[in-house]
C-alpha cells in the first residue's frame, strides 16, 4: 500500500493545477483546526481546494510540501480506518528531511469514504506540522457532521454553485466598482443567462437539453447517494416522489401533515417522524431548505406551515413538471439562495394583519432586512399589496427600509416608516 500512495503523492505533485474561475470565499486557515469545505455535491469543492493549493505555491510553498489526495481514486481503494498512518508513512518515505522540519499542507478530498478518518486527521494536526484541509460530500458523511466528529478541530465553509457575480466572473465581465452603460447592459443580458443555467459550473454555457440532462443527473445522485444511501432508506420511492413534490412547489407553503397525506395518496406507508427525517437529510445535503416563519416562540414556528427552496433555481426548472412552479417563484427561489450565501437566517414574516413578507433575514440589529420578490409592481393593486405588507412589518419591527426585488424594475418608494427600495434582481445579486 505505501508504494501506491507514494506514487499517488508524486502523480499529483508533478501535475500543473488547472486554471479555474476564482471562487469569491475568503477561506482563513486558523492554526490548529482543519479547514473543511462543505456544500452541494457538484458546486466545486474540489476546484476550490486546488485554487487554495495554487495560492500555496504562489506564496512560495514547494510542491512538494502539498500532499493531495482524492479518496474516490481507485488505486486508494484497500485503505482501510487501521491503516490510515500509513499516508504519512508513505509521504515522509518520500521526503524524510521534511518531518517535524517543514510545514506540510495536507489536502484530503472526499476522506469521508473511509471509515475512522476523524481519528487519523485529530492525531495528524496534533502530532505533525501541519496545515489540514478537507472537503465531504454528503454521501456518506452530512455535511454538519464533519465539524462535530472533529470535536472543535475543524472550521467549516459553505461552499455553493456559482453566484451572480462568479457567474459574470465565469463569463470574463467585470462587475466591481462602478458600471458604465455599456457594462451595466452587458451585465442584464448575463443575468439572462443566469437567469436559464443557474449556477453549477459544469453546466455554464451548455446548450439547454445537455444542461437538463446534466441537472437531472446531479438531483438523482443526490437523492440516492446522499440521502438514501447513506441513511438506508426503506422506501426510496417516497424519498424521489417528495422530493419532486418539494421541487414542484417550490417557494410554496407545506406542512408535514399534508406532505404524508400527499405520500399515502400514492400509495407510500411512511409515518410523519420520517418525513420529518426526509426534509431535514434534504437540508444536511444543500439539496432543498426550509424557511419557517419568523416568531419569537420556536414550537409556534415549528407549528406553522414553512415554505421550501432549492439550492439552485435552474435545478427547479430542469427537474420540476413544470405544472406548478412559475416565474415568480423562480425569482423568489433566486432570492432566497443569494441570502443563503450570506446567511442561515432566513425566515418569512407575517403582519399582526395576517400580511406576508417573503423574507426577513439576519440577526437582531443593523443586519436584519426584509425583502419582498415580485416579478413586476406595473399593476397598482399589486403595487398596493406588496407595500402595504412591507410597511406593517417595517413599522411592527422598527425598521427603516424595506427592499422589493423585481425582474426589471428600479425606483424608490416613500413611505410613513421609511423607504422601500424597488430594485431589479440582476442588481440585488450584485449588491450582495
Amino acid at each position: 500500500m505505501i508504494d501506491m500512495l507514494k506514487e499517488v503523492i508524486l502523480d499529483f505533485q508533478e501535475l500543473d493545477l488547472p486554471n479555474s474561475v476564482p471562487r469569491r470565499l475568503a477561506v482563513t486557515p486558523v492554526p490548529g483546526k482543519a479547514t473543511v469545505c462543505i456544500g452541494v455535491r457538484r458546486s466545486g469543492k474540489s476546484t476550490f481546494m486546488f485554487q487554495l493549493m495554487k495560492k500555496l505555491q504562489k506564496a512560495g510553498v514547494a510542491s512538494q510540501n502539498i500532499l493531495y489526495l482524492n479518496f474516490f481514486d481507485d488505486r486508494l481503494h484497500g485503505l482501510q480506518h487501521d491503516n490510515l498512518s500509513v499516508i504519512m508513512e508513505a509521504y515522509f518515505s518520500l521526503y524524510p528531511e521534511k518531518k517535524n522540519a517543514e510545514k506540510i499542507y495536507c489536502f484530503f478530498d472526499e476522506i469521508q469514504v473511509v471509515p475512522g478518518w476523524e481519528p487519523f486527521v485529530d492525531r495528524l494536526m496534533r502530532t505533525e506540522k501541519c496545515e489540514v484541509y478537507i472537503t465531504g460530500s454528503s454521501a456518506q458523511m452530512l455535511s454538519r457532521e464533519i465539524a462535530t466528529q472533529m470535536r472543535g478541530r475543524a472550521l467549516s465553509w459553505e461552499i455553493f454553485p456559482f453566484s451572480f457575480r462568479e457567474f459574470l466572473d465565469c463569463k470574463k465581465i467585470k462587475s466591481d466598482g462602478s458600471l458604465s452603460t455599456k457594462t451595466r447592459l452587458t451585465i442584464q443580458k448575463a443575468f439572462e443567462e443566469f437567469w436559464e443555467t443557474g449556477g453549477f459550473p459544469e453546466v455554464a454555457g451548455l446548450e439547454k437539453m445537455m444542461r437538463i440532462k446534466i441537472h437531472q443527473e446531479y438531483f438523482n445522485a443526490m437523492l440516492f447517494r446522499d440521502l438514501v444511501e447513506r441513511h438506508d432508506i426503506p422506501h426510496p420511492r417516497a424519498v424521489t416522489d417528495l422530493a419532486h413534490w418539494l421541487v414542484d412547489n417550490t417557494g410554496s407553503l407545506y406542512s408535514i401533515n399534508n406532505l404524508t397525506g400527499y405520500l399515502k395518496s400514492l400509495g407510500h406507508r411512511v409515518p410523519k417522524s420520517a418525513v420529518s427525517d426526509y426534509l431535514e437529510w434534504f437540508e444536511d445535503a444543500y439539496i432543498l431548505f426550509t424557511v419557517r416563519i419568523f416568531d419569537a416562540s420556536l414550537s409556534r414556528a415549528n407549528a406553522n406551515p414553512k415554505k421550501i427552496y432549492c439550492i439552485d433555481h435552474a435545478l427547479v426548472t430542469s427537474i420540476s413538471s413544470g405544472i406548478l412552479v412559475n416565474s415568480g417563484h423562480l425569482l423568489e427561489n433566486l432570492v432566497f439562495s443569494a441570502l443563503r450565501r450570506v446567511t442561515p437566517d432566513i425566515f418569512y414574516y407575517k403582519t399582526r394583519a395576517g400580511r406576508e413578507v417573503d423574507f426577513i433575514y439576519g440577526r437582531k440589529g443593523s443586519s436584519r432586512g426584509l425583502i419582498q420578490v415580485c416579478e413586476s409592481i406595473a399593476d397598482q393593486q399589486t403595487r398596493k399589496r406588496e407595500t402595504a405588507a412591507l410597511t406593517e412589518a417595517m413599522i411592527e419591527l422598527k425598521l427603516s427600509q424595506g427592499l422589493i426585488v423585481t425582474r426589471n424594475e428600479e425606483e424608490q418608494i416613500l413611505v410613513d416608516s421609511g423607504k422601500i427600495d424597488v430594485v431589479p434582481a440582476w442588481r440585488f445579486l450584485l449588491d450582495m
